[in-house]
């Protein structure tokens, strides 16, 4: 059986933050609480009960939105498998993983997890795939351009209205576990006027994505804590759904090549080259084992001929299709329809009013849409295109618990099995 690697933190580091505790030692890089931005200042002060961004993590764990983690995409859809990873288990992970870095760090780990729960509340169904087919969408009839993290900010602080807070807010924004750098550094953006600016750039420029830099030192912890979640975890999920053998695929990276490994030698790096410092920092032969990791994941996983075949020739017709006529629903002005019943009248029942929040009025048709599509699981998606075309040859039908194989998905298209 192949030996696991697991480092810890040096004897030296070690002894420096326990008596770095004994001394009652604050990170002077950490945010403080009384340092919160809200849009409603007055409104959610910080308190002894309730601190700044405990007040922030109760507010989107209770957002109705949060419940539709459980069914949709992380990587893996079309199996009815519950130990393949959902949204739900990785926003878990990330927080619990920047959390532990954040205590060792001696950062606002309630902000953390504030940043880590809320980082992909704005995600579509069917993962990455369903938000490029959105993104598509979008683009194509307004010229705008869709992204989850971007989405996670609008459902908190624009259709939802939650008064969260702009450390919370532009952490989410910033996430982008897609990109790895070697530094992570915080850079201040001071009030929500920069911030609306940084967000709007988002929507009418396709780079901004890439040039969007977290506010905080928290931030800038769950953004390597959303790719370390995912690199090891992928393959764990790879391997149950029988696209991989084993890990022996993978050839063996500085810090492992197995999750427990990935996840426990990366804290160990980000803590020993970030201690005392005012940015997120792991090593040169780290930073190019993660971009390897990725790159092998890319090649052996996420770029698997089966999986995209069921997403181009079924997934994205699906998502094409129930957007053009949710869309005419909604401008014929049909209040019996899906797009009214199911979420017009869902945002107006659980908005919070911290103000005028006239939803349909205020929105374009389009967004609508959008906000709608985006907000869906992936059953749901799969049952509201069943309701709206009962005859369209786009199905899809999961892989049971029974079945092995990908090829054995029953995806019907032009009235061919495949």
């Amino acid at each position: 059986m192949e030996r696991k690697k697991y480092y810890d933190l040096s004897e030296e580091l070690q002894q420096r933050i326990e008596a770095d505790r004994r001394q009652g030692y604050r990170n002077p890089y950490r945010t403080k609480n009384e340092d919160v931005i809200r849009r409603k200042q007055d409104w959610d002060r910080n308190k002894l009960l309730r601190p700044s961004y405990v007040r922030d993590c109760d507010k989107i764990l209770h957002v109705p939105y949060y419940n539709r983690y459980a069914d949709k995409t992380q990587v893996f859809s079309f199996y009815k498998n519950d130990d393949i990873t959902r949204r739900a288990l990785h926003v878990q992970l990330v927080s619990r993983i920047a959390r532990n870095i954040g205590t060792l760090l001696d950062l606002n780990v309630d902000l953390i997890e504030a940043i880590a729960l809320g980082h992909d509340i704005g995600h579509t169904p069917f993962g990455h795939a369903g938000e490029r087919y959105l993104n598509e969408c979008y683009e194509e009839r307004t010229g705008r351009y869709f992204n989850h993290n971007v989405h996670s900010v609008r459902v908190l602080d624009g259709i939802l209205n939650r008064n969260v807070s702009l450390q919370t807010l532009d952490g989410i924004l910033c996430h982008n576990g897609e990109f790895a750098m070697k530094e992570y550094r915080p850079e201040p953006i001071g009030d929500f006027t920069r911030f609306d600016a940084k967000y709007e750039a988002c929507y009418v420029d396709a780079s901004a994505i890439k040039r969007l830099v977290p506010y905080t030192l928290e931030a800038c912890v769950v953004r390597i804590c959303d790719m370390i979640a995912y690199l090891g975890k992928d393959r764990q999920d790879a391997r149950r759904a029988n696209l991989i053998p084993d890990d022996s695929v993978f050839d063996d990276q500085t810090f492992g090549k197995s999750n427990p490994e990935i996840i426990n030698n990366l804290v160990v790096n980000i803590v020993e080259n970030s201690y005392g410092k005012d940015c997120i920092v792991m090593d040169d032969a780290y930073y190019k084992a993660i971009k390897a990791t990725k790159k092998e994941n890319y090649e052996k996983i996420y770029l698997n001929e089966a999986l995209d075949h069921i997403y181009e020739e079924s997934v994205r017709p699906m998502f094409h299709e129930m957007y053009r006529t949710l869309l005419r629903d909604l401008k014929q002005g049909n209040r019996n329809s899906v797009i009214y019943r199911h979420h017009i009248d869902f945002v107006r029942e659980n908005t919070v009013s911290y103000g005028e929040h006239e939803y349909l009025e205020k929105t374009t048709p389009d967004q609508i849409v959008v906000d709608f599509i985006a907000s869906m699981t992936d059953d749901y998606f799969v049952d509201l295109f069943a309701y709206l075309f009962p005859k369209s040859p786009h199905q899809i039908r999961y892989i049971s618990y029974f079945e092995e194989e990908l090829d054995t998905i029953a995806v019907t298209q032009e009235g061919k099995q495949e």
